[in-house]
């Protein structure tokens, strides 16, 4: 039963706190990120929600953190992504291609291997934690360090700290 505890009658209907919570909560969420695509966010929730059941009911991990790393870049950041198994990079950022990399909750580092021969000027590095907890770092090819060969492996402890991040609310 609604009533002043926890909702506002106004023109003729209940508007209950949750709801008016939601709409706040998608206002501040879309004043940081400007370039949201706010359709992606129910799914990227609903898909980090399920990998963190999965994991809790059988102790192991659904393959999908690649794609949830990209969908956090779709979402934080604005990366247009490029269709799946497209060659060369995994989005463009305005005139930017984008690499993007996913640090999983079972990684025993937070490395990253990066092949040297895809076509990218930016790299999103997506960390999801152990408590499933993700964060990012968006970083120019140019402040890569120098390297020999095709691969280089990242440290993400290694970037300058000016991390996204998203907690999921329970």
């Amino acid at each position: 039963m609604w009533n002043d505890d926890n909702a506002i009658y106004d023109d003729g209907e209940w508007i209950t706190w949750t709801e008016i919570n939601s709409y706040l909560d998608r206002l501040e969420f879309e004043a940081r990120y400007p370039n949201l695509d706010v359709d992606l966010v129910p799914i990227f929730q609903s898909l980090l929600e399920v990998a963190q059941s999965y994991h809790e009911l059988t102790g192991s991990h659904l393959q999908i953190y690649g794609d949830l790393g990209e969908l956090y870049g779709a979402i934080t950041h604005g990366i247009k992504l490029h269709r799946n198994y497209a060659k060369g990079s995994d989005g463009k950022l305005g005139n930017h291609f984008v690499e993007v990399k996913t640090i999983t909750p079972f990684k025993r580092n937070n490395t990253i291997v990066l092949n040297l021969e895809r076509n990218f000027s930016k790299v999103l590095i997506v960390k999801i934690s152990a408590g499933f907890e993700v964060s990012s770092k968006l970083i120019d090819r140019k402040a890569l360090p120098k390297a020999k060969g095709k691969k280089m492996r990242l440290d993400w402890n290694n970037f300058e700290d000016n991390a996204e991040k998203y907690v999921r609310s329970s």
